[in-house]
């Protein structure tokens, strides 16, 4: 079975033979992959009104456990985003009712951001979606085969830099 990068890779090899292409096969593949998940995901959570971005704040939000809060320098640095981006997401999330903005308990200097109830309940509703839209997107691979995707993947993460563990 052939595919898009198959023809791609093809191409190159007869445009510069010399050039090592295979890299491609795997780098335009994921990049493939990555653009047909953004489409899915975003029809998908189209019906919760996020705008881009905002679905993983309220996700990162939610994960890290009650009382569902963290600071906004936690969150763009989760989410490898510039402090701007995060500042944005913020104020249409506030605006919405979803998320609000309280004094820090141990540093009234300091904020925090914690969801809402409103949502709290919206992002938990749509983690169920999302994550459904994924395992659709996995499901012609078998457990073992997404046990070993997701092994090679963390692999090659693990050599970029911020990719370890996060400490805290």
């Amino acid at each position: 079975m052939k595919d898009h990068v198959d023809f791609v890779v093809g191409q190159w090899a007869q445009a510069m033979p010399s050039v090592d292409a295979s890299s491609m096969e795997i780098f335009g593949r994921m990049a493939r992959a990555e653009k047909h998940l953004d489409r899915v995901r975003a029809q998908a959570l189209a019906q919760f009104g996020f705008k881009e971005g905002e679905f993983d704040v309220l996700a990162t939000l939610r994960r890290s456990g009650a009382p569902y809060r963290l600071t906004p320098t936690e969150l763009y640095r989760s989410l490898l985003i510039t402090s701007g981006a995060m500042t944005n997401r913020l104020a249409r999330l506030e605006s919405a009712g979803m998320v609000e903005r309280i004094s820090d308990e141990q540093d009234r200097r300091s904020m925090q951001v914690a969801l809402t109830i409103q949502g709290k309940a919206l992002i938990e509703e749509a983690v169920v979606t999302h994550t459904e839209v994924q395992n659709l997107l996995l499901a012609p691979l078998s457990a073992e085969q997404r046990n070993t995707l997701a092994g090679l993947l963390k692999l090659v993460l693990s050599n970029l830099p911020g990719e370890g563990a996060p400490v805290g």
